[in-house]
């Protein structure tokens, strides 16, 4: 394995430290429960199918 400077180091130790915040961030999100309450009751089978969409 060659060797890297100290400054590559640090860089890589951010970019993957970084990803692997956003990935969890991103997993996050996505499984997030929106709790809203409906206007009507007509809304609430509406609300319901778009609860897991972005």
């Amino acid at each position: 394995m060659p060797q890297l400077a100290p400054v590559n180091w640090l860089f890589l130790f951010i970019m993957f430290w970084s990803l692997v915040a956003l990935g969890s961030t991103l997993i996050w999100w996505s499984f997030k429960a929106e709790y809203t309450l409906p206007e009507s009751p007509s809304q609430s089978s509406k609300t319901q199918s778009n609860l897991w969409s972005w």
